[in-house]
């Protein structure tokens, strides 16, 4: 059995799958130590760390850099790593795309829009696929809720079965009514992990940046778990004002040098050529 069967196993035992970003090793740590199924290193990583205005703007080797830093701090974990933008236009291009990510150390490759013949591609060389239909952040420049009417619906509902039966292990469902989510969840052997698209799905994912408070947005899918910004942000201003005060480093931050060694550097000192007592 391989590692996505075992999520297909507790997909139908009716067991969540948790599922988060991270980006680097420390978060990625933290992320297997507390327990998560999967981490889903995405190109929310522009936006979220790279600074970038918009997701198109990452690259495949910011992927594959942030998809190793990831393995090594979770050597363990199960891993998905986005395709970018424009590095899957055709199966060509996505298959030295997903081998670029998979020598990184992701185990999954996600990629948006339905693309089947993709899927059955990717499929047939072996690689775990994990689909991504509703708000495709890489393609809609105005990130807006999809599926609302039931032609809409009805559209992802069959693009969901199409990418199915092509081959993918999972399907990310974004920004998507409840009902629709359930729907695709009990329609198709894939696992479905939702964002903003309510309880219905096999599992749930959300960007580390906005559970974790360090950024300041409010999306109505997301659930503010902690306050990490502002705790950081308390963090450094005391930091400076120690520094400035000279109340940091104190003594218990400093070491010495022992007696005879520091007798004898200063006997060093005051042999060298121009040495001025109490310039350093």
């Amino acid at each position: 059995m391989s590692k996505a069967d075992l999520f297909l196993e507790k997909k139908r035992r009716g067991e969540k799958i948790v599922v988060v970003t991270a980006y680097d090793a420390p978060t990625a740590r933290i992320e297997a130590e507390a327990g998560v199924d999967i981490i889903l290193v995405g190109d929310s990583v522009g936006v979220n760390i790279l600074g970038y205005a918009h997701e198109r703007e990452v690259t495949l080797a910011d992927m594959a850099h942030h998809i190793a830093a990831v393995r090594r701090g979770a050597p363990e974990i199960y891993i998905v790593g986005d395709l970018p933008y424009a590095t899957y236009d055709t199966p060509e291009m996505a298959l030295a795309s997903s081998r670029a990510l998979r020598d990184a150390g992701a185990d999954c490759v996600k990629f948006e829009g339905a693309q089947p013949g993709l899927v059955a591609a990717l499929a047939a060389e072996g690689y775990d696929v994990c689909g991504h239909l509703g708000l495709e952040s890489q393609h809609q420049d105005v990130k807006r809720r999809q599926g609302k009417t039931a032609a809409a619906a009805a559209k992802l509902y069959d693009d969901a079965l199409a990418a199915d039966a092509a081959g993918q292990k999972f399907l990310v469902l974004e920004l998507v009514p409840q009902e629709l989510a359930g729907r695709i969840t009990r329609a198709i052997r894939s696992a479905t992990i939702g964002i903003g698209a309510g309880p219905e799905t096999d599992g749930q994912v959300l960007v580390v940046n906005d559970l974790a408070g360090v950024t300041t947005r409010d999306f109505k899918h997301n659930r503010r778990y902690g306050q990490l910004g502002a705790a950081l942000s308390g963090a450094i201003s005391a930091y400076a004002a120690d520094v400035r005060a000279g109340a940091f480093p104190g003594p218990e931050h400093s070491f010495h040098m022992v007696d005879d060694e520091r007798a004898a550097f200063e006997t060093w000192l005051r042999g060298r050529a121009g040495f001025t007592p109490g310039r350093a």
